[in-house]
Formats: structure tokens, C-alpha cells, sequence
């Protein structure tokens, strides 16, 4: 027993020892790297002095401060900032639905700034500004060097002045400038119309209007349609899609989803990650889904794509989207400015980040290029007849009136798909799917 007792206690004693050995350097380690900091704030503010006593000319100390804020906060990632009063007085209002500008997303990369997708009906998408376009000058001036809200601060002016940007495109040889007029942005988060028996849910944005718009379009579609029997389904429509609220990415999976999860976000500490679940409803009375994405969906739009796409809900139709898998927070800071900070990363339903990966379409296709300088002017190009062109031919007299109405009918819509085929390709793939799944009777399993 004494023995047991005496080994007891040497084990103790180790114990407080190997303790001992291991915190003493954890804390002098803690320390020195506590002098360092203070060291380095130190050479910033020896850093801050020289400049403002010696720099060739009078600097503004208030714009050099947030300079130095903006650069600590930009070298973290690409969607970290610092927004001054200004700016997060903006942010807030386009949150709203509302904002001054050209009407693109844009981020940075190589040193240039990216656009991530036109807003659609703004004077940047009318003047063909596409996703994946690059701007390397903004009235003859460079923003190669510039940081991301540097480079947006020269696009910003008065609504109704002139902006010439300077784009670099692939496919084209050369880059070539484009003249915008500055205009206000108003958005419509979410446009509807029905094609083919196809409701069609375009949204543009995530704000605080998009939820409201889009169950308030969808159910006039329905109205309009003669009620949920007459529609097929319904593609909802998220290219060129930038994102937005976190919040409005969840309520628009959740109008469509009966249960599960919607979307999880991850923080570095672990007790600060949500779990988001659709609660019961669906808007579309399990009617099928086809979600169209292409490079230019974003944040947002890639949480729906891949709630839905996880679930089995929908289809989706396009080509990979961004690929933009975190989540930014804002928060206020003194003097009524605010800091955009990355603080989590998000996780579709299945556990897949698509963080640089992007939400891969479940069928890809592309979108075929416009060619402005080839037109079809002649209705049969290939100078193909049929029997109806023919002298002498006889009449069909098989058909009763109605009969024939209703074939004149289905050459019609016939006729639609196509000219829809060549308006917009993928919306018209969408809509074909529908067709066949209505066909079924219903979604394939």
C-alpha cells in the first residue's frame, strides 16, 4: 500500500512538472508575440508621423487612416473591407433595392477588376457589359494597383454623367472601351412571366424585396394561367445572379422545400456555426423546378442552387456558377462607418462547400454567343417544300374545324420555342425539360 501510495505521489509530482515544462514556454511564447504587435504598431505609427510630416505634399490624416484600415481588411480576401460612412450609407440602401452606379458586381483578380454579372435592365447591361469581363481602365485611368473599392469609387459619379471603361474580353482580340451613362438602380429582386405553360421566376438580386416579390409574382402567374393545373413548372432563373442577404437566400429555398436543411455556415469557432431548416410549404405545390446557373451566380444565388439541387427539388441547367462559398458580415464602427468581414464559410445540405468550386449543373449547357452580323432573313433557308407547296395537291378533308384550330395552335407554340431557342437557349432547355417531365407526369425519380 505504501508503495502504491509513494508511486501515487511521484506521479503527481511528475505530472506538476511536465505542467510546468509545458506552460512556461506556452506563455513566453504568448508574450513575445504580444511584444511583437506592440513592436509592429509602434513602426505604424513611426510609419503614420514620417508621412505626415515629411510626405512632398499635405496629406489628408483622416483618408490615411482609412487607407491603412482598408488595406489590413483587403489583404484578408477578396470580400473584406472597410466601408466608410459613405459606403455603408450605400450598402444600406441597396440592400433596400435601391442604389446610384453602372449596375455590375464586380470583384478583383490579377489586379483588375472582374465583373461577376451585370444587373439586368441597368446601363451597364444595356451596353453589354458580360460576366467574366474585365476592366483595366476607367476613363483612360489604370486600375491596375488599385484596391477593389478604390477601382468602384471611379466608376461612381453623378447619375446622369458619362463613364468610358476600358474592357478586356476572351475571344476578342483587342480590348475596346464602352461609354455607360451613370444612371439610379432600381431593382425588381425578382421579374415573372410564363412561357409555354412554364412560369418563369427571373431573380436578380437577394435584398430585402426578393422573397416578397417572388410569392407575389409567382401566385399572379398562377392566376393568370387559369390555376397551378394549367402550369408545367417553373424555372427559376438565377444566372448572372450576384447574391445578396443571407436571409432571402433562405426564405426562397424554403418557399420551394418542405423539410431539411437549407444551408449551414462555419466560423472558426466551432459554437458560432447555424444550421438553417425549411419549415413546411411549398409555393409551387411540388410542381417540377428547373434552376438555370451560369458563371455570373454568386453567394446567394449558389446557396438556392444547391439547397435545391441537394434535395432533388430541381434540376439544374446551365454552367458552373462562381463559386463565392462565404458568408460577410457587417458591422458598424464608430463614426457611422462599418467593416465587411468574411466570418464563416457555407455547406449546401450535403456537407460539399463550393467555396472556389462553384455549384457544378446537374446538365450543362451553354449559351451559344449572339453574332449580330448573321441574320436569317429567309423564312426557309434551305429551300425545303413540302407537300402543302405543291400545285394540285389535295385537301386534307379528314380534319374537323376544331381540329384543325388546335393543330394551328401547336404550330404556334412550336414556332414560339423555336424563336425562343434562338432569343435564349438555356431558358428554352428549361422549359423543354418541364415539357418532358410534365409529359411523365411529374419529376423523374
Amino acid at each position: 500500500m505504501k508503495k502504491f501510495l509513494m508511486a501515487a505521489a511521484a506521479g503527481t509530482l511528475a505530472g506538476i512538472v511536465v505542467t510546468t515544462q509545458v506552460a512556461a514556454p506556452l506563455l513566453a511564447q504568448e508574450a513575445e508575440k504580444q511584444t511583437n504587435v506592440y513592436e509592429q504598431l509602434d513602426l505604424f505609427g513611426d510609419i503614420f508621423e514620417r508621412i505626415r510630416s515629411q510626405y512632398v505634399e499635405e496629406v489628408d490624416e483622416g483618408e490615411l487612416i482609412e487607407a491603412a484600415i482598408n488595406g489590413m481588411l483587403t489583404s484578408l480576401d477578396p470580400h473584406s473591407s472597410y466601408l466608410s460612412p459613405q459606403d455603408a450609407a450605400d450598402m444600406r440602401v441597396q440592400t433596400r433595392g435601391e442604389f446610384g452606379g453602372l449596375g455590375i458586381e464586380v470583384t478583383q483578380e490579377d489586379g483588375f477588376v472582374k465583373v461577376v454579372s451585370p444587373i439586368d435592365g441597368t446601363p451597364a447591361d444595356n451596353a453589354g457589359i458580360e460576366a467574366g469581363d474585365f476592366i483595366t481602365h476607367v476613363d483612360g485611368e489604370s486600375v491596375l494597383g488599385l484596391t477593389l473599392d478604390e477601382a468602384v469609387d471611379l466608376m461612381r459619379g453623378p447619375v446622369g454623367s458619362e463613364i468610358i471603361i476600358t474592357v478586356v474580353r476572351e475571344g476578342e482580340a483587342e480590348p475596346f472601351d464602352v461609354s455607360i451613362i451613370r444612371d439610379t438602380i432600381t431593382l425588381t429582386a425578382v421579374r415573372t412571366r410564363t412561357e409555354q405553360n412554364a412560369v418563369i421566376l427571373r431573380v436578380t438580386t437577394f435584398n430585402d424585396q426578393t422573397y416578397k416579390n417572388l410569392e407575389e409574382g409567382l401566385a399572379e402567374q398562377i392566376e393568370a394561367a387559369g390555376g397551378a393545373d394549367k402550369v408545367s413548372g417553373i424555372v427559376l432563373d438565377l444566372r448572372n445572379n450576384p447574391g445578396g442577404l443571407l436571409t432571402q437566400a433562405i426564405k426562397v429555398s424554403d418557399a420551394f422545400l418542405d423539410k431539411g436543411e437549407i444551408v449551414s455556415t462555419r466560423s472558426r469557432d466551432p459554437q458560432d456555426g447555424e444550421r438553417f431548416n425549411a419549415t413546411a410549404g411549398d409555393l409551387a405545390n411540388g410542381k417540377p423546378i428547373v434552376v438555370l446557373i451560369n458563371g455570373g451566380s454568386a453567394s446567394a444565388s449558389e446557396i438556392v442552387a444547391g439547397a435545391l439541387q441537394d434535395h432533388h427539388r430541381a434540376i439544374v441547367v446551365g454552367t458552373k456558377s462562381f463559386g463565392k462559398g462565404s458568408v460577410q458580415t457587417v458591422m458598424p464602427l464608430r463614426g457611422d462607418g462599418a467593416m465587411r468581414l468574411t466570418t464563416a464559410r457555407y455547406y449546401t445540405p450535403s456537407g460539399r462547400s463550393i467555396q472556389a468550386l462553384g455549384v457544378s449543373p446537374d446538365i450543362v449547357v451553354e449559351q451559344p454567343r449572339r453574332s449580330p452580323d448573321t441574320e436569317e432573313t429567309e423564312e426557309n433557308p434551305r429551300g425545303t417544300r413540302f407537300e402543302a407547296d405543291l400545285r394540285g395537291r389535295l385537301d386534307n378533308d379528314s380534319l374537323s374545324e376544331d381540329e384543325r384550330k388546335q393543330i394551328e395552335e401547336e404550330r404556334a407554340r412550336a414556332e414560339a420555342s423555336a424563336k425562343l431557342r434562338e432569343d435564349d437557349y438555356q431558358l428554352a432547355y428549361a422549359i423543354d425539360i418541364l415539357k418532358g417531365l410534365a409529359t411523365l407526369g411529374g419529376p423523374a425519380q
